[in-house]
């Protein structure tokens, strides 16, 4: 790229028109996605609360895995959860209480529905008494421990165990071949799965990987009268997972989506929300060679903005009036290989040392100045992940976002903000034809 000299490489500033808005959002809980577990308050966002349920089913069919109900002594009964990190006040407020229940039949909770994050009907009703609890502390989790069975001894890291009671062992030495232990969907028809919460304690979330079944496992130790302790594990294995994201908004936040001002703009990850923002100014933009033109926004102080961060990738989509039900991709400047991935490494979209954040939109804008294509509303957010349609492709795009649900928030100069060089805005650097 030329340096800018005002001979004959020019740099201009562009002001954008900028909204906040609540995403109407509909992401779904896939199989490997990390579930959050907690309860954060942000002074400048507001309360969030997480739980999961997840079914497990048999490590292997078609055999009783205790040998025989005769002489069984039920040692103890551990679910293990597998961690993965944290978001929020992990080193100093990071103190979280879970309780383990089980699903209801009847709660409607199944393997072939991908539940929403934000939806209040994916917090499943539950049945009997509490099954178990623990209270951890997130930095502590990478500590090792040491477990001794007897003559065996093993070591873990980022586990939380949580000693359940036995009576589930019990209950589930009932079971036989020809109804739990012939195939998962019987065995599911008996135990719908676990329900897991989170006291209102502490101003974190943890993050948990359920398909991994080196770490998050239901494991059942027993005996036969003086013989050694043998174990059993039941996995995570096939779809059927929820993780409600309860979200209150409050403080200024709240404030900004309500009254619609544009000299800020508050960016909540999934389920979150998002900017809309227009460039006047690109419609009486005479033709240029663009060497470069980059959405450039800044970010500006905010309440406990230190602990509470920003978002790992932003992601900038657009619409237009005329398909106003669909949102599409920037498909020339945040370009997909031949496999359908997306780089953001040229594109940008993250939170950079200096405090920016930037998208290199530069064919965009020459197509507009150039061809004259639609000068649309542009949108950038936080989402876990994204469907954006590809014009060039003529298909829809998965586009990955945030590497956690509710993981990142951030505060950026809005369109109209007093100081110019906090302001969201499209810098250009061009050349005269």
């Amino acid at each position: 790229m030329p340096a800018v000299d005002n001979v004959h490489t020019f740099e201009i500033a562009l002001n954008t028109i900028t909204r906040n808005s609540l995403v109407n959002d509909s992401t779904q809980v896939l199989y490997s996605d990390l579930v959050a577990l907690g309860d954060l308050n942000d002074p400048e966002f507001g309360h969030t609360h997480a739980g999961f349920d997840f079914n497990v089913t048999p490590s292997s069919f078609g055999s009783y895995p205790f040998i025989s109900q005769d002489s069984l002594n039920i040692d103890s009964v551990v679910l293990s959860l597998g961690y993965i990190t944290g978001y929020g006040d992990t080193l100093n407020n990071g103190m979280q209480t879970l309780h383990v229940f089980e699903i209801a039949q009847n709660s409607g909770f199944n393997d072939s529905t991908l539940y929403r994050y934000n939806d209040p009907a994916s917090d499943f009703a539950v049945t009997g008494p509490e099954l178990g609890s623990a209270t951890f502390t997130i930095r502590s989790l990478k500590d090792t421990i040491t477990l001794i069975r007897g003559t065996d001894t093993t070591q873990s890291e980022n586990v939380v165990r949580i000693k359940l009671d036995n009576a589930l062992a019990v209950r589930f030495a009932q079971f036989d071949t020809t109804n739990g232990y012939k195939n998962d969907s019987l065995f599911r028809g008996l135990f719908a799965g676990f329900s897991v919460k989170a006291d209102p304690v502490g101003n974190a979330l943890s993050y948990f990987n359920l398909s991994d079944p080196s770490t998050t496992k239901l494991t059942i130790y027993y005996r036969y009268g003086k013989s050694d302790t043998a174990s059993f594990d039941y996995l995570h294995t096939v779809n059927g997972q929820a993780n409600y994201i309860n979200r209150q908004n409050s403080g200024n936040y709240l404030t900004y989506l309500n009254n619609g001002a544009g000299d800020k703009i508050y960016l909540q990850s999934g389920p979150g929300s998002y900017v809309t923002f227009k460039i006047p100014a690109l419609d009486t933009f005479s033709n240029k060679v663009i060497h470069r033109a980059e959405i450039l926004g800044v970010k500006i102080p905010s309440l406990s903005d230190d602990i509470f961060t920003a978002p790992s990738q932003l992601v900038l989509d657009r619409k237009n009036k005329l398909t106003p039900d669909t949102v599409f991709m920037l498909e020339n400047d945040l370009v997909a290989d031949p496999s359908g991935t997306v780089g953001f490494t040229a594109f940008g979209g993250k939170l950079l040392s200096d405090n920016t954040v930037r998208f290199n939109i530069s064919r965009y804008v020459q197509s507009i100045i150039t061809k004259h294509v639609a000068n649309d509303t542009l949108r950038i957010y936080a989402p876990l992940r994204t469907n954006l349609f590809n014009s060039n492709a003529n298909t829809y795009f998965s586009i990955p976002g945030i590497d956690g649900i509710s993981k990142g928030r951030l505060v950026l100069g809005g369109g109209n903000n007093a100081d110019s060089t906090t302001r969201l805005r499209l810098r250009i650097i061009y050349s005269n034809l």
